[in-house]
């Protein structure tokens, strides 16, 4: 489909004059920064660069047809774009190439992603969203390439939901579901499984999302012919083109140097996408790199003499600048004069933010060097103590770590010496450290005082003649309850919708609640994550289900760069509260039965990991995420669905505490931690250990991220003085995890008489069948002797040896 003309916007001449040297303003600066940019870090001055010059125009065109409410999910070429914007100025542009940690200088990251990924601020300061439908905005990036098009879905399905969901409170994020969500992509990058997947998804569900894809015919030094099949990502994809009789994608094309060309394509792409909840593909051809992929080498290394001649005869600016002349907008001398403002006013800006950049560093040093000083003239060290403050003197210009370094290092020579100079050099280091450490570590969590770890407990109440039900039935109810209580909650999955999961615990809610709240998707583990985490940054509150969870790895990456780091690497501006449901442990065989919490444990930092024992703490462990903002995972048992439960009288309302333990079952002799399926295993053991003396305490860990907050499993050891930890994942998993955070951050090693033990599955896949779970997994049998030999060490003549 050829652009339309008719859709640009009649204006005089003079604006359009205004315009288009704007743009051309906006371009130049942008390239002026690429190219500073990259001799800053060749310099030592940055660490690494990764520009966007060669992609000016298409990102001017783009911006001109990005509305307020609109979201952008990109990547790390689109500086033009956020900067024709207003959302990043030059000095910003070098402020993150050097990574200052102050969120007014760098509003991308504070100095905690490299340059080149961009963010816009949704949050207030206390929490609570701004208007975004009032600003433009712009999800923040993540490296790992293509990893931004499973957020891109949910960004534009959550304009859907607005659209054809009644009764949920739009105000802050929609109007009528108007907002168009654009991904930008480079085009070998669209040979990852994640575009792919999420392009298909997009076409299925029909929401308002614009693809684009920069071609530059390259992926870092490798041509296109070796990426894509035909060479052409818009060839490739021409089946999912829409017709009269199938729904599916307008597919565009422009070339990347044509000004007029990209901005009929974009406003005619945006009417598309905006009116009619169509996506559209915008292939744009005929781009360069001239700097090459990044500062990390040089792409005269891999483009051929001829490749580089015509990159620089068919450079975009360069193309643009000749329009602009051709059609007497500009003169040579006006733009020559505009171009060399441009170059100076970048410089300054280079030049105001590398002092700016230094100056606390400058204060901190000259502070120490006094510090130093005054404990080098009453110390026998001096001589070794004046080295370090000459040294770090000889630093023109010094980093924080040059600074923390010598300050710690100076402690070592007064060890032993007693003076108020040696107290003041401490208090200054811990000052120091105090304050520079939270600027590179905090917001892994919610800070703030509605974090879920605060939501108070609630348990759950029974009647008189308690209700013995299937532990669906619990979760089922307790969904019914959260869905008319919460009209922003959905929940999306494989066989979520129509069945009601392949365990029943949604049955009869699609009908009730409609096919947009309880919805099925394809097989598509990526996107279903990518889905709630779009859906959740635009203010609805998504439960995303994965089927199983060893099923959980297919979206493990987007769950680890881009959900449980969103938090941390925005400073607190950006937050996706989604709830990812999935059940796992215990069944049989290699594929459905894994237990894989160390890893994921290790990789979800930024998460709550929870893992229920039975259904009614899982659905308080939902109640309670509802009452916050936070992501979490938790893991229904999915042997527990048709175990009898009492069940109580305030679904939607009872709370399951996050971060605390509970105890089962108090005992004297050994405390014996588990969780999820497992533990009921360990519960009847511990009964059978009393037939041989031994009076165990069961603790169920409940909550793995966070872990024991208030410190039980401590209190429980001072009385028992043993540990064993009872886990399903691998040796070396969750448990050796469950242990350090016992021994070492609880210090419960002071009132252990035996060595804390492990007891884990076997290192590889559980084999299928009861029997491949019997001697794949910790069984009855394993956990008994296990207790058994832990308590022969310390009392053989009582309890003399097994077996």
């Amino acid at each position: 489909m050829k652009p339309n003309p008719s859709t640009s916007s009649d204006i005089s001449f003079d604006d359009f004059q205004s315009q288009i040297l704007k743009d051309y303003e906006t371009a130049v600066t942008s390239r002026e920064c690429s190219l500073l940019g990259r001799r800053e870090v060749l310099t030592g001055k940055a660490k690494f660069g990764i520009f966007g010059d060669g992609k000016e125009l298409p990102q001017l065109a783009m911006a001109r047809s990005f509305q307020d409410g609109d979201f952008r999910s990109g990547y790390y070429r689109d500086q033009t774009f956020m900067m024709a914007l207003g959302l990043f100025t030059p000095k910003q542009f070098f402020h993150g190439l050097y990574a200052t940690t102050d969120i007014e200088k760098d509003p991308m990251s504070a100095g905690r992603q490299m340059g080149g990924h961009f963010t816009t601020h949704s949050l207030n300061e206390d929490g609570s969203w701004k208007d975004l439908t009032k600003q433009k905005n712009s999800s923040a990036d993540i490296s790992c390439t293509a990893g931004q098009m499973p957020r891109l879905v949910g960004l534009a399905q959550a304009s859907k939901i607005y659209r054809n969901v009644p009764d949920i409170d739009a105000n802050l994020f929609s109007k009528n579901g108007n907002e168009v969500a654009w991904g930008t992509i480079g085009n070998a990058s669209t040979s990852e499984g994640h575009f792919f997947e999420a392009f298909n998804a997009a076409g299925v569900m029909q929401v308002p999302m614009v693809m684009c894809v920069w071609d530059d015919d390259y992926g870092i030094s490798v041509p296109a012919e070796f990426h894509t099949t035909k060479g052409d990502i818009s060839e490739v994809l021409n089946g999912f083109q829409r017709d009269e009789d199938n729904k599916g994608y307008e597919i565009l094309k422009v070339q990347g140097w044509d000004y007029t060309a990209l901005i009929h394509t974009f406003e005619n792409a945006s009417d598309i996408a905006r009116e009619n909840h169509v996506p559209v593909l915008i292939h744009v051809t005929e781009l360069t790199q001239p700097q090459g992929h990044s500062t990390s080498g040089s792409h005269e290394r891999y483009k051929s003499p001829e490749r580089l001649e015509w990159e620089k005869e068919n450079d975009c600016n360069k193309r643009f600048r000749e329009w602009i002349l051709k059609n007497k907008i500009a003169t040579e001398e006006e733009l020559k004069n505009l171009e060399k403002s441009i170059k100076q006013a970048v410089r300054t800006a280079k030049k105001e933010a590398w002092s700016e950049f230094l100056q606390p560093h400058l204060e901190a040093k000259k502070q120490l060097v006094q510090h130093l000083g005054a404990v080098a003239d009453k110390s026998p060290n001096r001589t070794f103590i004046n080295k370090l403050k000459n040294d770090l003197i000889a630093v023109e210009e010094p980093l924080k770590k040059d600074i923390a370094s010598v300050s710690r290092k100076a402690l070592r020579y007064v060890i032993n010496e007693n003076s108020s100079e040696k107290l003041g050099l401490i208090q200054w280091v811990n000052a120091y450290m105090g304050a520079e450490q939270p600027k590179y570590s905090s917001h892994l969590y919610n800070e703030l005082g509605n974090k879920a770890t605060l939501v108070k407990s609630v348990p759950p109440s029974f009647g008189e003649e308690q209700e013995m039900v299937d532990g669906r039935i619990i979760l089922r109810d307790n969904f019914d309850a959260i869905f008319s209580k919460y009209p922003n909650t959905l929940i999306f999955g494989e066989d979520t919708g129509n069945i009601g999961d392949v365990n029943q615990g949604l049955e009869g809610l699609q009908k009730k609640y409609g096919e947009h709240r309880i919805a099925d998707t394809g097989i598509r583990e990526t996107t279903i994550i990518g889905q709630g985490i779009g859906m959740a940054m635009r203010g609805l509150r998504p439960i995303a289900e994965i089927q199983y969870l060893d099923y959980i790895l297919y979206g493990l990456q987007t769950l680890s760069d881009d959900l449980a780091s969103l938090l941390y690497r925005t400073v607190g501006k950006q937050k996706a509260p989604l709830i990812v449901r999935t059940r796992g442990h215990r069944l049989e065989g290699i594929w459905h039965s894994g237990s894989p919490m160390g890893g994921l444990i290790h990789l979800l930092r930024g998460m709550h990991i929870l893992v229920p024992r039975n259904m009614t703490q899982a659905a308080g462990f939902y109640n309670t995420l509802l009452k916050s903002d936070e992501p979490a995972l938790v893991i229904e048992s999915l042997n527990g669905y048709r175990l009898k439960e009492p069940k109580p009288t305030n679904l939607g309302e009872f709370c399951t505490p996050i971060g605390k333990v509970e105890t089962l079952r108090e005992g004297t002799d050994i405390t014996l931690l588990s969780y999820g399926s497992t533990l009921r295993i360990v519960q009847k053991v511990a009964e059978e250990l009393l037939e041989v003396g031994i009076d165990a305490e069961v603790i169920d860990a409940q909550s793995l991220l966070p872990f024991d907050l208030e410190h039980d499993v401590l209190k429980s050891i001072q009385k028992t003085n043993r540990l064993l930890v009872i886990d399903e994942d691998v040796p070396g998993g969750c448990s050796a995890y469950l242990v350090q955070k016992i021994v070492e951050e609880q210090n419960a090693y002071r009132y252990l008489d035996s060595a804390p033990q492990t007891l884990s599955a076997k290192a590889h896949r559980p084999a299928y069948a009861s029997d491949g779970d019997y001697f794949s997994k910790p069984n009855a049998e394993d956990i008994f002797e296990k207790v058994y030999s832990i308590i022969h060490e310390a009392d053989p003549k009582s309890y003399p040896k097994l077996r």
